[in-house]
């Protein structure tokens, strides 16, 4: 038995504001027709990086939602692209990576999409088996329909190991006399280079036969029909899709394209002050990712719940009519967004891990803080070290400054009149406190808070 087939994709896709275009209207049938096995529908990514950010991560969505649906997730590591650079959305060439820097971005990138889209795998095995179990009459008909079978959902390829076997000479024979080099210029991500400055090297002319190729050869050996991007791609995937029909002269190889990650105001989302936000948790913190999704701006939250969430539409509704209640609490939407998208990326350990920070980081909250829940935010937040000797019988007001926390000892005396000085998360009422062995957490670490904003955390040597 096959995959069965799930809700039709691309509607969802549409309704959730995840589609851009598409290059044919028979996708929508050939997502939902019984007649015909599931869709394979391939996403690249190019190890520019070690981990992928925020703009990569609708990719996965995307990917995510065809999962849900039945059919079969590809994601393609650029490991020969990557060597060349797409110039789409560029407006330099980028520079060159040598081949170690290439396999750690590689290896990085690939560890971040199977542990995503792994986890759809496990969480549907676990359910089929608790499915199994309450139902002894495995083998009835509509108890094998009720569930997607088993087996992995989605695979991840290399396009280099294609492309280390491809010379030259066979590449301008089969691929090069087929493609119409007035139809390459007119792409838009080359006429906007052509007329910069920089110009447009060759090489990264080459790039949407490349990325051509690589639909030709996965629709010919991996039986992929669909490839997905940005609405920036939309110029490389029909390259493919052209490819195809006129090399192979068959039709059925389809592109789709979602819009780019943007703010309400047109600026790109997934940009912090401190630049990236990255996927993979040992670039950023899972506490720092959360953080993010809880600061989006009320005039965005609910697209954003729409497109990086797979709430259904009722409930996000239902988030959007909360917000218009009087006693709404804010960011409470938010909180939802942050929630989900920190458990997709990183997992429930990893909203867990985050939740307990956030917790623990209120001045003033009731959570114990212990050692390691300190250590996980340091990295966000500004530290210093210091001696066992340095800390113990201390004055708070001259360690506040000491660190770098406040100013002056003036500020800090103000601070502890106003109640805004926190030790611990502990308010500190008394302008004499000297820290006691029992105020060093776990003999490790002080937290110093001034206001809710300011934190210092004071490593033990």
């Amino acid at each position: 038995m096959g995959l069965v087939h799930g809700p039709n994709v691309v509607e969802i896709l549409e309704e959730r504001g995840l589609l851009e275009s598409i290059t044919s209207e028979n996708l929508r049938s050939a997502c939902s027709n019984p007649k015909l096995s599931p869709l394979k529908v391939y996403c690249g990514f190019d190890p520019t990086a070690e981990s992928l950010h925020l703009g990569n991560l609708i990719g996965i969505i995307v990917l995510s939602w065809f999962q849900r649906c039945g059919h079969k997730a590809v994601a393609v590591i650029g490991g020969a692209t990557g060597r060349i650079g797409d110039p789409s959305g560029k407006n330099i060439e980028r520079p060159e990576l040598d081949i170690e820097t290439l396999e750690k971005n590689t290896e990085g990138i690939v560890k971040i999409i199977s542990t995503i889209l792994g986890r759809w795998d496990q969480n549907r095995n676990l359910n089929v088996g608790l499915e199994r179990s309450r139902n002894s009459n495995v083998g009835s008909e509509e108890n094998r329909i009720s569930y997607v079978d088993s087996g992995d959902s989605f695979i991840i390829l290399n396009n280099f190991d294609w492309w280390k076997e491809i010379r030259l000479l066979d590449f301008l024979r089969k691929v090069g006399r087929f493609a119409r080099v007035g139809t390459m210029m007119a792409k838009e991500s080359v006429k906007k280079r052509l007329e910069s400055e920089q110009g447009l090297s060759y090489t990264e002319f080459t790039y949407q036969l490349l990325q051509g190729y690589d639909f030709l050869y996965m629709f010919e050996n991996e039986g992929v029909n669909v490839q997905i991007g940005g609405s920036d791609q939309w110029g490389n995937i029909t390259a493919g899709t052209e490819l195809i029909r006129k090399i192979l002269q068959v039709e059925g190889a389809y592109g789709l394209t979602f819009p780019l990650l943007l703010k309400s105001d047109g600026t790109k989302f997934g940009k912090s002050e401190d630049g990236a936000i990255w996927l993979s948790p040992s670039v950023l913190s899972p506490y720092k990712f959360y953080q993010y999704f809880f600061s989006v701006p009320d005039v965005d939250v609910v697209r954003f719940l729409k497109i990086l969430t797979f709430l259904s539409l009722e409930e996000i509704k239902e988030l959007e009519e909360e917000v218009k209640k009087p006693g709404y609490v804010p960011n409470s939407a938010q909180r939802r967004l942050a929630e989900e998208v920190t458990r997709f990326v990183h997992g429930e350990e990893g909203l867990f891990e985050a939740l307990k920070a956030t917790e623990a980081l209120k001045p003033g909250a009731e959570t114990k803080l212990d050692w390691k829940t300190i250590e996980g935010i340091a990295e966000d937040v500004p530290s210093c070290s210091l001696t066992y000797d340095q800390v113990l019988n201390a004055s708070l007001i001259d360690l506040s400054v000491s660190t770098g926390l406040l100013e002056s000892k003036s500020s800090a005396r103000r601070l502890v009149k106003q109640g805004g000085l926190y030790l611990n998360n502990s308010r500190v009422d008394s302008e004499g406190k000297l820290i006691e062995a029992g105020d060093i957490v776990d003999g490790k670490v002080l937290l110093l808070s001034a206001g809710k904003k300011n934190k210092m955390v004071v490593r033990i040597s």
